[in-house]
């Protein structure tokens, strides 16, 4: 090397030191559970540790260190077998934030100034049985706009949602509130009356709107719940938490579009190189992987998220936004590499259509969907490296999975002219639904690509109320894409029994029946 080119590279590397500081640390057993290193506690081996970009695995003695610039936030992705501390909220503490400045002045305030790098950031982990089956429990847009709507959020999900047994902690997917991001405290605060560990998706509800790039949209999400893009490992699955929009939007320089900015797809492609192969690949974003419109998310992004994931025979993505519910399921033509689909769950959400509607009987909006799903909150069941799924309709029972629309009296010769129909709201269109009559031949329904009838009914008591409707006017509705209808076929004067059964992606048998009465007329 000649004395220019050595010259060189000794500047650069002044210039790198210069920029950015080294962080050094353990990942400990914290035996104590008092978050402190003590000299008893042993590090953990094989954690993989991030700066947000790059990622190390700890060695034999649970050390790592990664270079830091002047807004990072570092943090580790939690092993199978241990546990993350918590902090009084239950909220995960997995993460050490540093902004020696601290975020610039916004409407909503973001981080403080942290000041210098400590010597030394440690991470607690507490040794736990690594259970290779377990439950999740998942919540789409709480999305309160006002402490009113936190308390809707509060007595309809999160009552009835923490007196359920078995998940082993939660997940929100994005939009924790309406843009008043001071509501973060009170949905924390509501959160935490569950007792689990929550995770948490940031949306497009959550960013500070008063920035000019889109690195800074989260810093008040970052003060509120640390990184937005991190991961974590329970049994033999490995979550992936993304932030999936972009603002301001790079196209227009006004709103929001849905994509990756290069250095978190970089960050994933890190992350996945310590992660096995055979494992469960979960990813959760707010807003859909949409294929068919390159105005909703970007496709370069997607096609590149695709081919990282292109290894792993075992995926599933958690998305939520819309307030509907929707399976999606990615093939080539989407830019998918392997010859399962990719099968993406739009999670119907806990604010439903935005808390509008009359009250029900828990004394909060009823705010169904525009697609005719119930409001309600997602079980994901993990077993081995393979999921299933259970949708809860809040306030009702766990076996509501369908609801049937149609007359309840009919005349004899009009029967064949009156329509049921069959909203199975975890269904896609490749599921098979049937009906039967009076305990008669089952015979298959037909999928439709319709407006949910009993939607449009309840709509229609607001566009045709002769008297003052309670509560807001619920939104217009959308086509729904998992309706199925039949007339019904010529039956005799008499009640009869109409059963309608739903066979699931995963094989389980959902029945609901409905009375009709036939009379002469």
């Amino acid at each position: 090397m000649n004395k220019h080119l050595l010259f060189a590279s000794l500047l650069s590397l002044t210039q790198l030191a210069a920029a950015q500081d080294i962080a050094k640390g353990t990942v400990f057993n914290d035996l104590n559970d008092n978050r402190k290193l003590d000299n008893n506690e042993k590090g953990i081996p094989g954690v993989a540790v991030s700066n947000g970009v790059q990622v190390v695995a700890t060695d034999q003695n649970g050390r790592y260190q990664l270079p830091v610039g002047k807004d990072n936030i570092l943090f580790l992705s939690k092993p199978s077998g241990y546990n993350l501390s918590l902090d009084e909220k239950n909220q995960p503490q997995f993460y050490y934030i540093h902004k020696p400045s601290g975020t610039p002045k916004l409407k909503y305030a973001g981080v403080p100034a942290t000041g210098k790098l400590p010597t030394q950031v440690n991470f607690p982990l507490k040794a736990a049985k690594a259970e290779t089956e377990f439950t999740a429990l998942v919540f789409g847009d709480p999305q309160a706009n006002t402490l009113e709507e936190m308390e809707y959020f509060r007595r309809g999900i999160v009552a009835e949602a923490k007196l359920k047994k078995g998940p082993v902690f939660g997940l929100s997917l994005g939009d924790l509130v309406g843009d008043d991001l001071s509501l973060h405290q009170p949905y924390i605060n509501a959160i935490a009356e569950l007792g689990l560990p929550w995770f948490n998706v940031m949306g497009n509800h959550d960013m500070n709107f008063d920035v000019t790039t889109d690195s800074l949209s989260d810093e008040s999400f970052e003060a509120a719940f640390g990184p937005n893009n991190y991961s974590f490992n329970y049994g033999n699955a490995h979550f992936i938490v993304l932030d999936d929009i972009l603002y301001p939007n790079p196209r227009t320089g006004k709103g929001y579009l849905g994509g990756f900015r290069k250095d978190q797809l970089d960050w994933i492609e890190n992350d996945l190189k310590l992660v096995p192969k055979d494992r469960l690949i979960v990813l959760a974003f707010h807003i859909p992987l949409y294929h068919e419109n390159s105005d909703v998310f970007r496709n370069e992004d997607r096609q590149r998220l695709f081919d990282l994931l292109q290894p792993y025979p075992n995926t599933l993505s958690l998305s939520a936004h819309t307030h509907y519910q929707t399976q999606l399921f990615y093939k080539a033509e989407d830019g998918w590499k392997q010859s399962k689909p990719h099968h993406e769950y739009n999670v119907g959400t806990t604010s439903g259509d935005w808390y509008s509607g009359n009250f029900n009987k828990q004394g909060v909006p009823s705010s169904t969907m525009r697609d005719g799903t119930p409001k309600g909150y997602m079980f994901l069941n993990i077993k081995g490296n393979q999921y299933s799924f259970d949708y809860k309709v809040a306030g009702e029972q766990p076996d509501y999975q369908i609801r049937l629309f149609g007359a309840g009296v009919v005349a004899k010769k009009y029967v064949s002219r009156h329509p049921l129909y069959a909203n199975f709201f975890i269904g896609s269109k490749d599921d098979l639904v049937e009906y039967r009559v009076n305990g008669g031949e089952w015979k298959a329904m037909k999928y439709t690509t319709d407006i949910d009838p009993h939607y449009t009914a309840n709509l229609y008591q607001y566009d045709g109320a002769t008297s003052l409707q309670e509560g807001r006017r619920p939104s217009d509705p959308v086509k729904s894409s998992h309706l199925w209808r039949v007339n019904l076929p010529k039956l005799d004067v008499g009640k009869h029994t109409v059963e309608v059964r739903a066979t699931d992606m995963f094989g389980r048998k959902h029945l609901q029946q409905k009375t009709i009465q036939v009379v002469e007329k």
